[in-house]
């Protein structure tokens, strides 16, 4: 332990250094914190990118140490280093290996992934805004980390690089978004990768289930009331659409909203406010609209189910996210990324690959998904997912 006790220089003496462990892995976090539970380091966690940014935020991020998972839940890692790198500059990121914890610069065994892990926050800590140097390749982060691909989304087929394309150049505007696609395309993760990419990151993101809120209720949900409005109204409550200001609004299955509230919705779109069941005052808000459906708008807008007018001012910007059967070259990449998820030591026999290669995938993404981890449960202690383990 020489080289940890040679690298302190007396940090007792210096003020205790932020360290946070980032990682959706539990029980990797809380083996680092084991290891860097000592009184010259606060050690904190966060099991993602949004949660570390907040506690960044909330201590300041000054001269603090990060320890990243290259596999985060919610944000893209090229994104999210350059949030760190631009609202946090004094802090000092360090790359783990999502499932050992190595330091993405080399170490042989469990023992040395430990002691560099030590060693590495020490030497950062003691000369604290300094960057840390290294000659390996590894630690660097690639000059094209997240310039094209989103962190939530797995696929590199045309299709879906031309998603990622469009995603990056709307979320730099506040243009309202239309995402359309089959259920279970993963409309939910694009609209809340345009949130996270935005300049309202920082900011809530609303979801309102528009078929999933009885049709009753909904108005009250999304616009809120005041005390003694109706019969239950205890007290004065402010709606969803108000509880986004600053942030985003994602209006998911918009296509369900019943017609009478579709032109208050319009009108919240053209006027920017919102007033509430019983109230008489318009409450000014700035939120950014993203809806979703997978229903043919267009079609139910000549059945007269859905306004032509609010169809128009929803579609500013459309975005279509094609079925799998029509990005099957992605289908490798998204068993593999599941296959990770759920069983992180079992890979995928080529066989029992061939298998999903074959299906025709009418439940999409959220089908692949559901089935690998279905078949994660089934393989048990097994090393190997093979055929027997996927049922369609």
């Amino acid at each position: 332990m020489a080289t940890v006790a040679s690298a302190t220089l007396r940090m007792e003496d210096r003020v205790p250094v932020d360290v946070l462990v980032v990682s959706p892995n539990t029980k990797l976090r809380d083996e680092l914190m084991e290891k860097l539970c000592l009184p010259r380091w606060r050690v904190g966690e966060a099991n993602g990118g949004a949660e570390a940014l907040m506690r960044l935020r909330e201590q300041g991020g000054n001269d603090a140490v990060l320890l990243l998972d290259p596999v985060l839940p919610d944000l893209d890692t090229g994104e999210f280093h350059r949030i760190v790198r631009d609202r946090f500059p004094s802090t000092q990121v360090l790359m783990l290996n999502s499932h050992t914890g190595q330091l993405l610069v080399g170490a042989a065994s469990p023992t040395a992934i430990s002691r560099k892990v030590v060693d590495a926050v020490n030497r950062v800590a003691s000369i604290r805004a300094e960057p840390l140097q290294s000659s390996d390749q590894e630690n660097r982060e690639p000059e094209n980390v997240g310039v094209v691909r989103l962190r939530s989304m797995v696929g590199n087929s045309q299709p879906m690089l031309r998603i990622y394309s469009l995603a990056r150049m709307v979320a730099t505007h506040d243009a309202t978004v239309l995402i359309t696609g089959e259920s279970g395309t993963g409309k939910d993760l694009i609209a809340q990768e345009i949130h996270l990419i935005s300049g309202r990151r920082n900011q809530p993101f609303v979801v309102v289930n528009c078929s999933a809120i009885p049709e009753t209720l909904l108005e009250a949900e999304l616009f809120g009331y005041t005390k003694g409005s109706f019969t239950g109204a205890v007290q004065s409550r402010i709606g969803r659409i108000h509880s986004a200001h600053g942030g985003t609004l994602f209006l998911d299955e918009i296509g369900d909203m019943p017609l009478p509230l579709q032109s208050k919705i319009l009108r919240f779109l053209e006027q920017g406010e919102v007033q509430r069941i019983g109230g008489n005052d318009n409450l000014k808000v700035d939120v950014r609209v993203i809806a979703a459906t997978n229903s043919e708008l267009k079609a139910r807008v000549a059945q007269k189910q859905f306004r032509e007018d609010l169809f128009y001012r929803l579609a500013v910007f459309p975005i279509h996210l094609p079925p799998l059967r029509e990005r099957m070259g992605d289908i490798k990449d998204l068993t593999l990324a599941f296959a990770a998820k759920y069983h992180p030591r079992a890979s995928v026999t080529q066989e029992a690959l061939q298998i999903l290669q074959q299906h025709n995938w009418p439940g999409n993404v959220r089908e692949l998904r559901n089935t690998m981890e279905r078949a994660s449960v089934l393989v048990g202690n097994g090393q190997e997912i093979k055929p027997e383990h996927i049922i369609l």
